[in-house]
């Protein structure tokens, strides 16, 4: 099958377009650079044939031919929707349904979209299923809550969008983030020897390593269609809900020599929610998650050490999203639709091709 990544030069792009290529698929990129310098380790990734473009102003042309999306590109989380929340709308809601519609125009059957299980929000002690009720808190969660809904009412013969709600994000990555609880948490224990936790460690969250994620992304696309049309999937495993104190007890015991300290003030964390994965893995044979959370931890301690990380590597801005975003913003180089107005050397360099 030929399949079009859109945003993979990011986090979950590169395990997700080497995956894709393993399974056989021939994988075109799209995406426009702005994580480039957000390189961390070695950039391994095997590139595919890519076009350098924002989501907002894709063409038909880019999309013939594809039998499939897998529509990463978005604004990417909590504190960046409350920083920009109507550019975080125009990303993920507007441009996602204007680029469904057209892959639906040019005949492009699957369209499967990365949404979050932010759109649970403050789901407290419950746990939350495809069917319960949304409640996001941020403009993040609603903008991929109002995508599902336009994605859904394209549904037809023709046209299969299939919505995959992913946990929260963990692993290594080449465009790695430190902005992640448990990347974050490991970070923290391997350069200062402190769990360090800035809330009351008592909400609930739903985690999945991101190479799990792109093998749900496989799976939805190799799936038959009665399967997966217009289907919604929890992303994750249900064992793999903690709280998280539970999180930082892991990292603590998984890093020597660490500690767990609270941040001064800590207080409860209003986006708490416990997530069933049982759909996916009842109704995709093919999604068999692989990972926990004290694999996850090991794998991102060893590679810490591996690359050496220092204190102001993970808390300087270029891997924390936010941070990284506003420092463009302020030396002029995006502006605050997070379009290029100066592109960096890296960001305008060609991309390899095969």
């Amino acid at each position: 099958m030929r399949v079009l990544v859109t945003g993979h030069r990011g986090y979950i792009g590169a395990p997700l377009v080497r995956l894709l290529r393993e399974a056989g698929h021939e994988v075109t990129g799209v995406d426009t650079n702005l994580y480039d310098l957000c390189t961390f380790g070695n950039d391994d990734a095997v590139a595919p044939t890519a076009v350098r473009e924002d989501i907002r102003e894709l063409r038909a042309e880019t999309l013939s031919g594809v039998d499939a999306i897998a529509h990463l590109a978005g604004v990417c989380n909590d504190p960046l929707g409350d920083l920009l929340p109507e550019t975080t709308l125009e990303i993920n809601h507007r441009a996602t349904t204007r680029l469904a519609r057209l892959a639906k125009e040019v005949g492009v059957p699957r369209f499967v979209f990365s949404s979050t299980c932010s759109v649970y929000g403050a789901a407290g002690e419950d746990w939350v299923t495809e069917r319960s009720t949304p409640n996001p808190v941020t403009p993040y969660g609603v903008s991929k809550l109002n995508a599902e809904r336009d994605l859904t009412l394209l549904a037809d013969e023709q046209f299969t969008p299939v919505l995959l709600r992913s946990a929260t994000a963990y692993g290594f990555s080449p465009r790695i983030r430190f902005d992640l609880v448990l990347n974050n948490l490991v970070a923290h224990a391997y350069t200062k020897g402190l769990v360090y936790l800035k809330s009351d460690g008592r909400a609930w969250r739903p985690i999945v390593h991101i190479e799990d994620i792109a093998r749900a992304f496989v799976a939805a696309i190799e799936a038959p269609r009665p399967l997966v049309h217009n289907e919604i999937f929890n992303v994750g495993a249900t064992t793999e809900n903690y709280e998280v104190r539970e999180i930082a007890a892991i990292v603590a015991r998984t890093v020597p020599n660490s500690r767990i300290e609270h941040a001064a003030g800590a207080s409860a964390d209003t986006r708490s929610y416990r997530v069933d994965c049982s759909k996916i893995g009842r109704v995709l044979p093919g999604f068999r998650p692989q990972w926990t959370a004290p694999r996850g931890a090991l794998e991102l301690y060893a590679r810490y050490r591996e690359f050496e990380l220092d204190p102001d590597g993970f808390e300087g801005p270029r891997y924390q999203r936010l941070g990284y975003l506003k420092s463009l913003i302020g030396k002029g180089s995006i502006d605050t639709s997070l379009r290029w107005v100066r592109p960096t050397a890296e960001a305008t360099a060609p991309l390899a091709a095969d």
